[in-house]
């Protein structure tokens, strides 16, 4: 039976991270001591040098060789359990596609083990607990970190080719990303470069966009999936020598063109094909790229009008390679399709266009149920393509990180120092914790500053955060209670289990959230009051636990 003393050491033991948190978020909401600039600087230097060293000194002091593997099996359960039941959900309601996916496993099957759990768990159960805890952790940052932003770098390819080749993906024969690209998610506008091989394959490149500065507000740069399409084409392919073209919003707040620029700007829809449900412009150009798949392919291609090679005025053979055609367009996140500007090219080049498919029309609603209908049929990119896309880009994070080098680092070293009984030297040793003692409270400070920068506790509204507690405190305590219970656990070691799952969410899905932009208000909500209500009921689990 739990007595008031061990609730006492429990609280004893989460306090004092709470009050570090309590006075970084004073510091910026009551006092101003911090300005965000000096914040980001703090937590900077938390994920620089402070949280890589805290990881680098637990796991360098857990013995890899005794390591509880049935407790691991009942947590990395949990989490397959949890991704089969939310792809079935995904297949079966097509709903959302990844979007949700990655949002509630998140939510559900990773918390914040390594500054809450030791500590916490540590006090409930005894110093038994801090390697059970470390060897989680050690698998969520290895495992299951690399398979969720390998999710957030799918969405990411799959709107990048949405966005740049959407009748075109299935001829994609590789990708190459420029060095200066860290992701695929939105954060950067971004621009492709495709050329066609002997075969009618693609060989795409993908840079940032040049145009940024000039086509770009900076609300446009961090706000959603902005891709600039570049298309640069052999000289054999067509008339046109390196022919570059950047396509602009066309949204007042975006566009840097003046009308006399662009003097035959008209509100009629151009090739409906192309239209897509990103959440910012999307650029489609129908140009020498598609006339020259379609001269390799021998295919028609659906965005020009009646899908029609173009031909010389007054008939005869197939006039030559020279039109450009410019969609540009704008629209919401969801499938809903808004100002779209079909732009005529003779202005641009003085030859012969392709005729506005609605003649100055306004779209009418069955136009744009096509619209719709096609952008769900959108093609992929062959699987073995789209993988090595995926590693390079997930690589490229990883090893930008310096929590993965903290953990194969101390993975290394506890191979090494408890199969030959090595201690690290006492000048290494003494380096690694002072900066490693510092680590626990600087991560719950840092967490404190990013509650306080946030405009609202609750970001996600009422519902959705009551909804998103019921599946972090609920759903995933239940799910690895059932597989802790077909590993075999018993006694404290399920205790333990359903304790850790129970814990608030870590902040790096936030994170990841963030940058890919996608249902970062319920991350972020997920994170501040979840560490608020982690108090009361992690405790209440560690007394019903005891019946």
């Amino acid at each position: 039976m739990i007595s008031g003393k061990d609730i006492y050491q429990v609280v004893s033991a989460l306090v004092p991270l709470y009050v570090a948190m309590i006075l970084a978020y004073g510091s910026v909401r009551w006092w101003k001591v911090f300005t965000p600039d000096q914040c980001a600087g703090i937590n900077r230097f938390v994920a620089v040098f402070a949280t890589p060293f805290l990881v680098f000194d637990f796991i360098c002091s857990n013995n890899p060789y005794k390591m509880n593997l049935r407790f691991i099996a009942a947590d990395s359960l949990q989490k397959v359990v949890v991704l089969v039941v939310l792809f079935v959900w995904q297949a079966t309601t097509g709903r959302g596609e990844l979007d949700w996916t990655i949002t509630l496993f998140s939510l559900s099957t990773l918390p914040n083990t390594l500054v809450m759990g030791v500590p916490l768990l540590k006090s409930m159960y005894g110093e038994f607990t801090s390697p059970l805890m470390i060897q989680v952790c050690f698998m969520q940052s290895v495992l299951w970190y690399t398979l969720l932003l390998s999710m957030f770098e799918y969405r990411g390819a799959k709107r990048l080719v949405a966005g740049h080749f959407p009748e075109t993906a299935a001829s994609i024969s590789s990708f190459k990303v420029d060095s200066a690209v860290v992701s695929l998610g939105g954060h950067e506008p971004l621009e492709t470069d495709a050329e066609i091989d002997d075969d009618g394959k693609l060989r795409v490149v993908v840079r940032r966009s040049s145009a940024t500065s000039s086509n770009f507000s900076s609300r446009d740069r961090f706000d959603g999936w902005n891709p600039v399409l570049s298309v640069h084409l052999p000289p054999r392919a067509s008339n046109f020598s390196s022919v570059e073209v950047f396509s602009v919003q066309s949204s007042p707040r975006a566009s840097s063109y003046r009308q006399t620029d662009l003097p035959n700007l008209t509100n009629s829809f151009g090739d409906i094909y192309s239209l897509q449900s990103s959440r910012n412009s999307v650029p489609r150009i129908s140009s020498n790229l598609e006339e020259e798949m379609r001269r390799k392919n021998g295919v028609a291609f659906p965005g020009s009008p009646s899908g029609a090679v173009p031909q010389k005025e007054g008939g005869g053979a197939p006039a030559p390679n020279k039109d450009l055609h410019m969609f540009v367009w704008s629209s919401s996140i969801s499938s809903n399709i808004s100002d779209h500007r079909y732009l005529r090219a003779d202005q641009i080049n003085g030859r012969h266009t392709y005729p506005d498919p609605f003649n100055g029309a306004a779209p009418q609603h069955d136009n744009i149920a096509a619209a719709a209908s096609t952008a769900k049929k959108q093609q992929m990119p062959p699987a073995t393509v789209v993988a090595r896309l995926i590693a390079m880009m997930v690589g490229r994070k990883l090893v930008r990180n310096p929590n993965t080098y903290a953990s194969l680092l101390g993975l290394l070293w506890s191979l090494i120092s408890f199969r030959w009984s090595i201690k690290l030297p006492l000048i290494v040793d003494g380096s690694v914790r002072i900066l490693s003692n510092a680590g626990l409270g600087m991560a719950m400070f840092s967490l404190g500053l990013f509650a306080a920068l946030q405009p609202k506790v609750i970001a996600s509204g009422k519902l959705l955060a009551l909804i998103s507690m019921a599946i972090k405190f609920l759903v995933g305590p239940a799910v690895l209670a059932a597989t802790s219970l077909a590993i075999g656990l018993r006694g404290d070691l399920l205790r333990i289990a359903i304790v850790q799952a129970a814990l608030p969410s870590g902040i790096l899905p936030f994170i990841f959230a963030k940058e890919y932009n996608l249902h970062a208000n319920i991350q972020s909500t997920s994170v501040i009051f979840g560490m608020v209500v982690a108090l009361p009921v992690t405790i209440i689990y560690y007394v019903l636990l005891d019946f």
